[in-house]
């Protein structure tokens, strides 16, 4: 059977030896006899709970311990939900990758680090591509610039056997996001520009159309005049 530790962790009623207490509630804190604490308790149909017992004298609450017990795990339980477990993710690389696998693994990079993952991406020499480690180290700086906006780097490229190892960790929360509401500003500042462009050749059109027409009125006009 599972202990419950949050039940141990306090003395209510009975087990409260003390020979005196203080008694604090939303009115202030009194301090009594423990006697007369557990009396008033008891009138009051709530438990008398030791909430700070290395105080001097301890400290007490005349509660209910069941819904005080309740909302203790109910406490911890959401504390737990709101803590993220930030995994390390993990990107491999040759040392000559082409751009269609390169841009596959920094999609799934920028995806991984939205949820809150550090990367560990890595070029992994076979044989004699060892001589090509300059050209991973090079790889690994594109990868970690490209990814700027959505991490920060936790450790250059560092090469260790026959692997060279760049680490990343995600920004704060937020920092993605303000980036993809600016794309999304200037995109829509980029289209409202190309519809005024749009507009303005349109308007341009027609002003060149009434020209040409009123030019040649004017013209049949000088002629009917002869």
């Amino acid at each position: 059977m599972k202990k419950d530790n949050l039940k141990d962790q306090y003395r209510i009623n009975g087990q409260i030896h003390v020979r005196e207490v203080r008694v604090v509630s939303d009115g202030g804190s009194e301090v009594m006899p423990t006697r007369k604490a557990l009396d008033m308790a008891r009138q009051q149909e709530l438990d008398l709970v030791e909430i700070s017992p290395n105080a001097q004298p301890p400290v007490c609450r005349i509660i209910d311990y069941s819904k005080f017990l309740y909302q203790q795990k109910k406490r911890q339980k959401e504390m737990k939900q709101k803590q993220v477990k930030v995994e390390v993710k993990e990107i491999r690389f040759g040392p000559q990758t082409d751009d269609h696998d390169y841009q596959f693994k920094l999609k799934h990079a920028k995806e991984f680090l939205e949820e809150g993952n550090k990367v560990r991406a890595y070029v992994f020499f076979r044989g004699r591509s060892i001589l090509f480690k300059d050209q991973g180290e090079v790889l690994l700086l594109r990868f970690a610039n490209d990814l700027e906006e959505w991490a920060k780097v936790e450790q250059m490229p560092k090469l260790e056997g026959k692997k060279m190892f760049l680490f990343l960790a995600p920004k704060k929360a937020g920092v993605a996001k303000q980036s993809q509401q600016k794309r999304d500003r200037l995109a829509k500042e980029a289209e409202v520009k190309e519809q005024q462009q749009i507009q303005a050749q349109q308007d341009a059109q027609k002003r060149g159309l009434l020209g040409n027409a009123k030019g040649a009125e004017e013209l049949l006009n000088k002629l009917g005049d002869k």
